[in-house]
């Protein structure tokens, strides 16, 4: 069984920090890959005034990892009903890929209201769950149940709010975000103000 690591979001847009992120968990032998799991709709969000087209935020996470074979994207969220909740996900994910192993990847954020999602003790009972450490959400490691494991990557303080910020003001915000990924938002003019407000 491949061990395949699934971190879903909306990618708005993909940047160094999720990259990273991915590279850490691969290169540690967490999973064998991971996907980044772009998701059209999450359900504890209003859809945003400034999420870019699904097909965009899909093409940037590609640019982003076409040059890491361990990390890959994923549109399946797209051909699901929405909003996307991820125990069915999974499920779809098993019946696609049955020679592989997910395992979920989530922020300590979404940890910490994890009894929200839906189908939650679900998810807990089948699948085990990596957890990564986010600024000004602290989870205790001892505290938690059998099959979830607080990861010990870096804490990489990298917002895509702020990329969002800085590109609808004309600022540069190629430090944030991959080459690949920052060539192709200036040649679309992505989250430029005036297409997207």
């Amino acid at each position: 069984m491949i061990r395949t690591g699934i971190y879903g979001g909306s990618f708005n847009p993909i940047h160094r920090g999720h990259i990273e992120l991915g590279n850490f968990i691969c290169q540690n032998r967490y999973v064998d890959e991971l996907w980044f799991l772009v998701s059209p709709q999450n359900p504890f969000k209003k859809q945003a005034t400034d999420l870019l087209d699904d097909q965009r935020r899909l093409e940037l996470a590609q640019a982003a990892v076409a040059d890491n074979p361990q990390l890959k994207v994923c549109d399946l969220e797209f051909r699901l009903p929405r909003p996307s909740y991820m125990y069915k996900t999974l499920e779809a994910l098993e019946r696609e890929y049955p020679d592989r192993q997910f395992v979920l990847i989530i922020g300590a954020d979404n940890w910490l209201a994890f009894d929200r999602w839906a189908e939650y003790r679900t998810l807990l009972e089948r699948y085990e769950i990596l957890v990564f450490p986010r600024t000004g959400y602290p989870v205790d490691p001892d505290s938690l149940p059998s099959g979830v494991h607080l990861l010990p990557s870096p804490i990489i303080d990298i917002s895509a709010t702020e990329i969002r910020r800085r590109l609808r003001c004309g600022e540069d915000a190629s430090a944030l975000l991959t080459p690949a990924v920052w060539e192709r938002i200036c040649q679309n003019k992505d989250y430029n103000e005036d297409i997207h407000s």
